[in-house]
Order: C-alpha cells, then structure tokens, then sequence
C-alpha cells in the first residue's frame, strides 16, 4: 500500500500522486492474464478512457513490440497468481524499460477473490514486491482489484470481486494527474 493510503478505506486501496503536468491524449492500457479477467479489467479501463476522448488502445502485453513512448501514459494491469505477478507483465517492464522511463506509467495488479480486507492486504503486497524488483519504475498509481474464479472452476459457485465502479473511479483519478514522469536517479540499464 502507498504510504498516502487513507487508513479509512476498507480495502486500504492506493493513493494517487498529486498532479504531474497535462491531461493525457493517448493512453496504451498493456495486460498480463490468463484465464481473461484482467483482460476484461482492461478494455473496460479502455473504454471509459475512450468516452473521455482519449486515444486509447489496449493490448496484450506480450504483443507490445513497438515503442511505447510515444503514449502521454501507460497503463500496465496483471493477475496475481500464487503469490506472483504475471511473467508477461514482468517482461513487458524489461523490454520496455528505457522508454518507461520517459513516461508516466500506472499499475494495478488482480488480486483476491475473496474480498477482505487480509486478501487484498496480501495481494498489495505481492504487487509490492513485484515491482520491487524494478526498483528504476515510479508508478503515478497503482491499485488491486478484486479478481474472479476461473471460467472452469465450479460455475455454479464462481466468485467474483472485481468492484467496477472502484475501477472506473481509478482509471478516471489516474488520467486526472497528468502526464508528468516521476523523477529517478537509477540508470536505465537492463
């Protein structure tokens, strides 16, 4: 959790850095999933970007070759599984390092299924440790969602937290900051 988190909150959901520079008009919402519920997190995140007249596309992030610059920002989601944030995630940031550098990038995580307050406390932590490891990112926003079951397991009982009037509220305060980057002193070496 960010250290600006209102304590209030149930969820203990993440604060967003004060404004950073222009609105954005061009926004590339990248996602890691696997069974597709990040995926859907993320065309929504895209759609209601678009209704604000925003340029937006939404991608898998393993298919993101080009360059990624020449968005005003970059919204990067992936699933939590077992205590991991998705690989597709972890090396869209190592392909893309030099140029996120130049960028404002956002990031939420799909978390827990079970919507408690200990779940998404453990989720935000597995995302805290997975961009530990890209100690050079300075996300303007991250967050959790809730996650849902897979479309396999017992549909008659599937759970699903996902809170969309949460998400939309996100992808909306995210877009509101601006298009400053966060400022680092760590090299964009690999």
């Amino acid at each position: 959790m960010d250290a600006g988190a209102e304590p209030s909150d149930p969820q203990g959901r993440s604060s967003i850095e004060p404004d950073r520079g222009s609105l954005p008009r061009t926004v590339l919402v990248a996602y890691a999933t696997r069974h597709g519920s990040t995926g859907e997190v993320a065309r929504f995140i895209g759609d209601r970007l678009g209704t604000r007249g925003l340029a937006v596309d939404v991608v898998p992030a393993r298919d993101v070759r080009g360059g990624v610059d020449g968005y005003d920002l970059v919204v990067l989601g992936g699933a939590l599984y077992s205590g991991r944030w998705h690989r597709d995630a972890h090396r869209f940031l190592k392909r893309h390092r030099a140029e996120l550098g130049k960028v404002p990038v956002a990031v939420f995580g799909m978390g827990p299924r079970n919507p408690t307050p200990d779940a998404f406390a453990g989720s935000r932590s597995q995302l805290a440790r997975a961009l530990a490891r890209r100690d050079w990112l300075r996300p303007v926003a991250t967050e959790v969602f809730g996650g849902v079951d897979p479309p396999s397991r017992h549909p008659e009982r599937r759970r699903d937290a996902r809170d969309w009037g949460v998400i939309e509220a996100w992808c909306y305060s995210v877009t509101a900051r601006g298009t400053r980057v966060p400022t680092t002193d760590v090299p964009p070496s690999a």
